[in-house]
């Protein structure tokens, strides 16, 4: 465990970086989808299936990922994915086509998942499973940084030098995460007990999914996440074709809504003073659902103006604020030694649910709003549905137990 505080804030703040490369990468070029869309002389709707690949990649990629982390430690795999991920956004700068592009961003999503699963294995690392729920509250502070600072920073780079700039500032950007990765973060002990043969592994993943705590939570995490990456699919085009933004005002736009989710991230961690995580995320996924349906009502009856789709995805993001940490702390806490297979199977639930939703968005595009808000709409009902219907076993706890 970590001991000292100087040392304790740098480590989060790694933690925080890595798990922001994957957000980042998505969030930075979601203003250039209309630039990227003329420049390779393609549609918008043919642009939207680079970020389905990018969820694929890193949904597929986690599982990979997660025996490695445990077998040979947490750094040498990390790394690696961080080399892949370089490479992959190089390729991004040169590229010429949009299929090329949807491959490429496959790649560099199979590069930044070591990142978010070495991440949140990492917190369970170095911090006690009573300080986990707030740890991750800490990381969603540099997390969310990356929704506030890159669509504006993207726009920015679209407008004076072009899109394929996105990608040379994000292959900077882990270049600079990687040294960090080698000069900051503690060692990790490999564990040669841990076998690398598909049945051994296979096993490992059954024993983590017959945990009931961990289905319920990440499978309900995992759903309400979903309604934010059907968010980020479908609102390049909902708000610069149907709501007339630009991509500097979309980039501000798409800010103001993320300072929801960063806000209520850190007033979790004042929350779980007084209240369970389980409490916490119950009543959020209540508001969420809640928000998505009236959001959807207006849709339907034509009634959904810029003012009130941003009120209503403020609020509907404001509330992942309080899921996520939550429900990623009552998912893993029960895993020690076996944390990054956990971590990878968390992740990969997460992402694949969310490019569903996404792909969802692309399908039943129809140049209106209303795929969009649907998808949103109807991943925080099941979400709320699962955590209220689906009773716990009484057993489940937030003590730290293992299943190897």
């Amino acid at each position: 465990m970590i001991q000292t505080k100087n040392k304790k804030f740098l480590i989060i703040l790694m933690l925080g970086l890595l798990s922001a490369i994957g957000p980042f990468s998505i969030d930075m070029y979601l203003p250039g989808f209309k630039a990227i869309a003329v420049d390779l002389q393609t549609t918008i709707e043919h642009i939207q299936l680079s970020l389905t690949s990018f969820f694929i990649g890193i949904a597929g990629g986690q599982i990979i990922y997660g025996p490695l982390l445990d077998r040979f430690g947490r750094k040498s795999p990390l790394l690696i994915g961080l080399i892949i991920y370089i490479g992959a956004s190089i390729g991004c700068v040169f590229i010429q086509s949009a299929d090329g592009l949807i491959f490429l961003r496959l790649i560099q999503a199979l590069g930044s998942c070591a990142g978010m699963v070495a991440s949140r294995a990492m917190v369970r690392d170095y911090f006690p499973p009573t300080e986990t729920a707030k740890i991750f509250s800490m990381l969603m502070l540099v997390i969310g940084i990356s929704p506030i600072l890159a669509p504006t920073i993207g726009g920015y780079i679209i407008e004076i030098w072009g899109w394929h700039y996105i990608f040379v500032f994000l292959t900077i950007l882990a270049i600079l995460i990687s040294l960090g990765v080698i000069f900051i973060l503690p060692k990790s002990k490999p564990n040669t007990n841990i076998s690398l043969r598909p049945i051994p592994i296979m096993s490992g993943f059954l024993k983590v999914l017959k945990n009931p705590q961990f289905l319920i939570y990440s499978i309900a995490g995992g759903t309400a996440s979903s309604g934010l990456y059907a968010y980020l699919s479908g609102s390049p085009f909902v708000m610069m074709e149907i709501y007339g933004l630009n991509e500097k005002q979309y980039g501000w736009v798409f800010a103001l809504l993320a300072a929801g989710l960063i806000t209520t991230s850190q007033l979790n961690t004042l929350m779980l003073k007084k209240f369970s995580s389980e409490s916490i995320s119950k009543y959020a996924l209540m508001v969420q659902a809640i928000a998505g349906s009236l959001m959807l009502i207006l849709a339907l009856s034509n009634s959904l103006t810029l003012y009130g789709i941003i009120i209503l995805i403020f609020s509907f993001l404001a509330c992942q604020g309080f899921v996520f940490p939550n429900t990623s702390a009552l998912a893993l806490n029960p895993f020690s030694k076996s944390a990054g297979s956990a971590s990878a199977l968390l992740g990969t639930i997460q992402l694949s649910i969310g490019a569903i939703a996404s792909v969802l968005v692309s399908i039943a595009h129809n140049r209106t709003n209303i795929p969009m808000v649907s998808i949103m709409a109807a991943c925080a009902i099941l979400s709320y549905l699962i955590l209220l219907f689906i009773p716990k076993n009484k057993t489940m706890n937030t003590t730290a137990l293992d299943l190897n």
